[in-house]
């Protein structure tokens, strides 16, 4: 019982921070969804979310979180955030929006010289525990979505290391912390960690996240956090630019 009530007050503290970042956001599960566009179709999928789609997902109940383009779109792409009420509305939700009329005649209408979409990528998530406690940023102009995996075992002190540490000196070397996940991972392999990190632009970004490597204390937690072996394995990370109707900046 003492279980259950601890790790219900962990739950209220992480939706607690991340409204703070997301005013009002009722969503504990989140969804990452990148779209490759055919050739020549990437304007009119975009215009389709900004007209059409991104309502009809609100009308369905999903959140719309961001919306971006990659800085250096060589994929030809776009990748967005829903968030949703729990893992078990998702699906509902998106059968709802599939058979909704509206969504059906602004599809047709907009596929009438081909379809838009080439393939879509997809990745679930759930809130990280103790990482969504930090404030609002204020908007942004380059964001970097990062994903690390850790090895066997090591997720957890990963997350301790940020909690401790790195948000805090991201912060101080002027870097901002946007939300926090953790994948949810259909084969039941560890999870990873997700999240945005965020400057004014590209440059600034680059030179403050050097200087966050070279920074003392970064040096310090790092090394005493991987007293008993390394605790990430690799990390994956692009630079994206919000579009203009994005909720988040």
């Amino acid at each position: 019982m003492k279980k259950l009530f601890l790790s219900m007050i962990a739950m209220l503290f992480a939706f607690g921070g991340f409204s703070q970042q997301l005013l009002e956001s009722k969503s504990t599960y989140f969804e990452i969804r990148k779209y490759y566009a055919n050739e020549g179709k990437l304007p009119d999928l975009i215009k389709r979310f900004e007209d059409h789609t991104m309502a009809l997902f609100e009308k369905s109940g999903m959140e719309n979180i961001a919306y971006f383009l990659p800085a250096d779109n060589t994929d030809n792409s776009m990748t967005y955030i829903l968030g949703y009420p729990d893992q078990k509305s998702r699906d509902r939700m998106w059968e709802k929006f599939s058979n909704d009329p509206e969504w059906q005649k602004a599809k047709k209408e907009s596929e009438i010289n081909g379809g838009l979409v080439k393939s879509v990528d997809q990745t679930f998530m759930k809130l990280a525990p103790g990482l969504n406690d930090t404030s609002k940023p204020r908007p942004s102009g380059i964001f970097q979505l990062r994903t690390y995996t850790c090895f066997d075992g090591k997720l957890d002190n990963l997350i301790t290391r940020f909690k401790d540490h790195t948000q805090d000196i991201f912060e101080k070397q002027g870097l901002r912390n946007y939300p926090y996940w953790v994948t949810v991972e259909k084969d039941g392999s560890q999870p990873k960690l997700v999240y945005l990190l965020a400057d004014k632009d590209q440059a600034s970004f680059e030179k403050d996240f050097q200087n966050f490597l070279k920074d003392p204390a970064w040096v310090k937690a790092r090394d005493a956090s991987e007293a008993d072996g390394k605790i990430v394995e690799k990390v994956d990370a692009q630079f994206f630019k919000t579009l203009p109707f994005s909720p988040m900046k």
